[in-house]
């Protein structure tokens, strides 16, 4: 933790800033209020490849994970744009789902890039409001969908999983990830209410818990070609820039 920050203070003023201040308005002033807040985290020890800032320490959360203190970001989105980056995705047309804010300004800076973000139950800020089970955009309309922490929410995955490969263009991709386990897909439509999802599924919100193998297999009999990458963060660029440990990502190709 930085010098005279811990996570109890960072927690409480985020909890009167919500109370205190509307939604819109924490949103529109959200990078210079994390300015004020990131002013204490200023360093040379981490930092963010989203936000560009060099810390002395990331906010580390309840859970476990690193917080950008002025970006918002979080292992798994500097892990994409870290691999977006690298595999060179970023070109074209781009759709995101339920986007980060950090990654979505991010990329709205990036001028090779006409981005379309969606947010279908109006969690996040988007352009759009599409269903994925039946989005409204042409066939092969996208070089580039990101769908992050989606298809473990949604009933009926088999029509998402039709309805990614159909707006993408031949040869586009989709970078595709969810919680997952060791063995299999596990779901059953009966768990409706949310302690029990919590209990099976790991969330009050999620429907099914894949494994990497087994959501790979239903993006094949869709049409894909998938490639599992497993992380580690065991590089210095990794712990540098607070990667998570054993993440895997699919990269799902038409």
């Amino acid at each position: 933790m930085a010098p005279g920050i811990n996570l109890t203070m960072y927690e409480a003023v985020k909890k009167l800033a919500r109370r205190w201040l509307p939604k819109q308005l924490l949103l529109k002033n959200e990078l210079f209020l994390r300015k004020i807040l990131a002013f204490k985290y200023k360093g040379d020890k981490v930092g963010c490849n989203i936000c560009g800032s060099r810390l002395c320490n990331f906010i580390c959360l309840k859970n476990g994970e690193k917080l950008c203190p002025s970006c918002g970001s979080l292992p798994r989105n500097r892990r994409l744009w870290d691999l977006l980056v690298e595999r060179r995705l970023l070109h074209g047309d781009v759709l995101d789902f339920s986007p980060s804010r950090c990654l979505a300004r991010k990329m709205r800076e990036q001028k090779r890039l006409r981005y379309v973000s969606s947010d279908f139950v109006g969690e996040f800020e988007a352009e759009k409001s599409h269903d994925i089970t039946a989005i409204a955009e042409p066939d092969g309309q996208f070089d580039l969908v990101v769908c992050y922490h989606v298809l473990e929410h949604v009933d009926n995955d088999r029509k998402a999983i039709a309805e990614l490969f159909r707006v993408l263009k031949p040869g586009g991709k989709a970078v595709i990830q969810t919680p997952f386990k060791d063995d299999g897909i596990y779901e059953d439509p009966s768990i409706t209410a949310p302690a029990e999802r919590l209990k099976h599924f790991g969330q009050e919100d999620h429907v099914r818990i894949y494994s990497a193998t087994g959501l790979a297999e239903r993006l094949q009999t869709a049409g894909f070609m998938v490639e599992i990458m497993h992380f580690d963060s065991n590089t210095v660029s990794d712990h540098y820039f607070g990667m998570k440990e054993n993440e895997t990502i699919l990269i799902a190709s038409k």
